[in-house]
């Protein structure tokens, strides 16, 4: 009974902080979408990372049990910054180049497509649902060309290459998750990578930034930071195929974002396309909840 309850605790936990996430991370992707008009990706990310990456520092100082940043998965690490950075900037110009709802259908891919990955990457048991459910979010995408593949442009390849690389990133957290209990690490890292590889870049793209842009930019760090830190002991409580699908809710919100900041009202493809892929991720949480009798099982700690 006590390890009953201690479950669903846990389980009460992991949902609380990935709604947390998608409520920090939409509002941090509006702020995206305002700099993406008027600035490239470097001067919103130098100051960004930087800031994000000290925050770490600060409050992993500030806890009762100061660990420093140091990670047991060096090379996990490695990966997780890299696809980041590249992450960040594919996102970035997807946003600029596309509705900011209309992301949503290919951020909703990434849990998917996750599902998929468990099994190779994390040793989790992947079930033939989840291909069933990559499958219908695939015809998902295709609501975005109801003209055909002519009507796709340079800003749903720019989001499919993010997407691939979010989902390279999200595995990799998962990875270092169940190895290493310093979530700071997963913060500063990723973030000191954007920062520093951002203020490389920065000489060839800086524009002059008024004070408000400015506190936008810090706004976001902080939004990022927040969201990052949630995501991570989300990742902590619970499997990457349940957190993953509970991050459609992410749709609402950036269609109310959209409409309510950017006037951007979605047409009646973009949301059965929308359906769609969060029938899909239903799918992968109703599969997770009656698994007939079987459980994924983790990699053990190495």
């Amino acid at each position: 009974m006590i390890a009953a309850r201690a479950a669903g605790a846990t389980i009460l936990t992991g949902v609380g902080l990935t709604v947390i996430y998608t409520a920090l991370i939409s509002s941090a992707d509006a702020i995206t979408k305002m700099f993406a008009a008027s600035y490239a990706a470097p001067q919103l990310f130098a100051l960004s990372g930087g800031i994000v990456a000290l925050l770490a520092v600060l409050f992993n100082r500030a806890g009762p049990t100061p660990r420093g940043v140091a990670t047991t998965c060096p090379r996990a690490m490695a990966l997780r910054s890299g696809a980041t950075v590249l992450g960040a900037a594919a996102f970035f110009y997807a946003f600029r180049l596309l509705p900011f709802a209309e992301v949503f259908l290919f951020i909703a891919m990434i849990p998917l497509i996750t599902a998929l990955l468990s099994g190779p990457v994390l040793g989790e048991m992947v079930r033939p649902q989840a291909w069933g459910a990559v499958m219908l979010g695939i015809v998902g995408l295709l609501c975005l060309a109801p003209g055909g593949f002519q009507s796709l442009g340079l800003g749903h390849a720019v989001a499919l290459a993010a997407v691939l690389l979010g989902t390279v990133s999200m595995m990799a957290s998962r990875y270092i998750g169940v190895r290493d209990g310093n979530l700071l690490a997963q913060v500063f890292w990723p973030n000191l990578a954007l920062g520093a590889v951002s203020a490389c870049a920065l000489p060839f793209f800086w524009a002059p930034m008024g004070l408000v842009d400015l506190g936008w930019a810090t706004l976001y760090a902080g939004l990022l930071f927040g969201a990052r830190w949630v995501l991570v002991a989300a990742f902590k409580a619970l499997p990457a195929y349940v957190i993953t699908p509970l991050m459609n809710l992410q749709f609402l919100w950036m269609v109310i974002i959209g409409a309510a900041v950017f006037g951007e009202v979605p047409g009646p493809a973009l949301y059965l396309g929308a359906a769609l892929v969060i029938t899909a991720g239903a799918w992968l949480i109703y599969d997770q909840a009656f698994p007939g009798g079987q459980s994924r099982k983790l990699i053990p700690a190495e």
